[in-house]
């Protein structure tokens, strides 16, 4: 009898101490980290074939640390990642955090456009608590596959209270990145992501988070954007230049009547005759063009080779076009005012 009363009393105090437990809600999208191969030597698989339970499976140990709970929201590889993916995320993640569902939250995400996915959460996501992304560069059958180790930190990132107030975060290869600053570097090694203007903000390592710096920038408690699951974004588009680029691509999007476009320019946001030419006729429409960069490093100048008011234009501070079209999307949800439009830029 004492030994039965014995085990009741170990059982309950095992659910008690779950109980106290930080909660955590992953958020799977698919991505590397859920693929599957036929062979785990091989490069070949086919991403989001696993389910996020069969994930968490995988690294028993978390259930030390937290009290996980997983929802499959899409399952795809991220060069498939749409707006309406993203729309779903920021609903569920706001409702999550305003119905005190959970403490913290991880996406599971392919890495193509994880930094983009970041970035549009960031912007959109109403809350302090913590919002960290993360994934693979190997899938879940291949030989040393890094997926359980970046999910496992990616928790970790997530419960510590040093996380919380950050915006959303990126966890990857033990280092932790701000999802403005982040981008992917590489397209095959498992340090896949760094921060070319910032450097990581931190890094988890043997259970411990440690962090360097904070972002400067206005961060996801104070966003003044929202959407909904009907929310229709408005079309921004990206047009790349290069030596000789003629001007087509902008009068096709002009003839499209796009809302908005960024041109990953050269050097300091700069274009040839032709891109200014077809610059003022999209401007004359209606149209919002964002001057960006396809350097991976610095910033884009108000009125250096260019002059942006002359033009009609504005600048994308230092984010990458990929991030300057989200912030110009959910901007010109709010105006069409071009110094209201590029304060956005400057403060986010």
């Amino acid at each position: 009898m004492k030994k039965i009363v014995f085990i009741f009393t170990l059982l309950i105090l095992a659910v008690h101490l779950q109980a106290q437990l930080p909660r955590v809600i992953i958020l799977a999208t698919g991505g590397t980290i859920a693929g599957a191969g036929a062979s785990s030597d091989r490069a070949g698989y086919t991403a989001g074939k696993i389910p996020i339970d069969q994930l968490v499976g995988s690294i028993p140990t978390v259930k030390k640390i937290a009290n996980i709970t997983g929802e499959q929201v899409a399952s795809v590889g991220s060069q498939d990642m749409t707006t309406d993916i993203w729309k779903k995320l920021a609903v569920r993640a706001n409702e999550i955090f305003q119905k005190n569902e959970a403490d913290a939250i991880v996406i599971t995400h392919g890495t193509d456009t994880q930094e983009e996915t970041g970035y549009f959460l960031d912007l959109v996501i109403a809350s302090d608590r913590p919002v960290v992304l993360t994934g693979s560069m190997r899938p879940a059958t291949a030989i040393s596959a890094d997926g359980p180790k970046n999910l496992y930190d990616a928790i970790t990132v997530a419960i510590d209270p040093k996380s919380k107030g950050r915006g959303v975060l990126i966890s990857f290869n033990e280092g932790i990145f701000d999802a403005r600053e982040v981008m992917k570097l590489s397209t095959t090694k498992v340090n896949a992501f760094g921060s070319p203007n910032s450097g990581p903000v931190g890094q988890v390592y043997d259970g411990k988070v440690e962090y360097y710096s904070t972002s400067i920038r206005e961060v996801n408690v104070n966003t003044p954007f929202s959407v909904k699951a009907d929310t229709k974004l408005p079309r921004v588009d990206i047009v790349y230049m290069y030596a000789d680029a003629p001007p087509d691509q902008i009068d096709m999007l002009i003839a499209k009547k796009v809302d908005g476009i960024v041109i990953a320019g050269v050097g300091n946001g700069n274009f040839n005759k032709a891109y200014m030419d077809a610059v003022k006729r999209a401007v004359a429409a209606g149209i919002v063009v964002c001057r960006a960069s396809r350097a991976p490093s610095g910033r884009v100048v108000l009125h250096d080779e260019i002059n942006d008011d002359e033009l009609g234009t504005i600048v994308s501070d230092d984010l990458t076009p990929q991030k300057a079209r989200i912030l110009l999307m959910l901007g010109l949800m709010k105006t069409k005012d071009k110094k209201t439009l590029q304060q956005y830029f400057f403060k986010y």
